[in-house]
């Protein structure tokens, strides 16, 4: 699996101009039909359908999903949607009318949640090399009182650090996250030995 942009137009231009490269082997991608359609909800809890790219690598000849940062693997809501309980279960969810309201979003994400806060501390690592690995001395967040919320601060700060990057702009931070693991992020297999080089915006690095 690769993680693309949201632009499904620019993922085929990608692909047509030899742009995107095989994670294994670093060679050159090519169209090679569509992954099984999946249904994605979103923060109202509408649904819409989702069929991803697939690619075939010229080299090896591997095949990948690419699949849109809005999404993680095997999550049936959008990316930004469990990143949103993920911050809202650091906070404490809040109190009254928006306690209730954080609460319904965290249950419906309760999985997720406990995936990414198994290896919270693996994830805050991650990140922060990520931002150090981009600019020489990169502000870091100070401790969340959580090992969730110092994994979650990380992720923010690792976002912030890109989005200053030249040519890069804005970058949502779980958008990024998404990116940086392939989509992966909540998944047993990740962190692994390394991130994805061909994220996004690496372009910008």
């Amino acid at each position: 699996m690769l993680t693309v942009g949201a632009d499904g137009e620019d993922v085929e231009r990608r692909l047509a101009g030899g742009g995107l490269a095989c994670p294994p082997c670093g060679g050159v991608l090519a169209r090679w039909g569509r992954a099984r359609e999946r249904l994605v909800r979103g923060r109202d809890g509408g649904v819409s359908r989702l069929r991803p790219r697939r690619a075939r690598c010229r080299g090896c000849g591997r095949t990948h999903v690419l699949l849109p940062v809005t999404c993680l693997a095997r999550r049936a809501d959008e990316t930004g949607v469990i990143g949103t309980a993920l911050e809202a279960k650091a906070a404490g969810a809040g109190t009254g009318r928006s306690r209730r309201r954080w609460a319904g979003l965290t249950r419906r994400c309760g999985a997720g949640c406990r995936a990414f806060a198994a290896r919270a501390e693996q994830v805050r690592s991650a990140f922060t090399a990520l931002a150090a690995g981009l600019v020489a001395d990169p502000p870091l967040p100070a401790p969340a009182g959580s090992a969730l919320g110092d994994a979650v601060a990380a992720v923010a700060a690792a976002a912030a650090v890109v989005c200053g990057l030249p040519g890069v702009g804005s970058v949502a931070r779980w958008h990024l996250a998404a990116a940086v693991t392939s989509g992966m992020l909540l998944a047993p297999s990740w962190p692994g030995t390394s991130a994805n080089a061909s994220w996004p915006w690496a372009g910008g690095v």
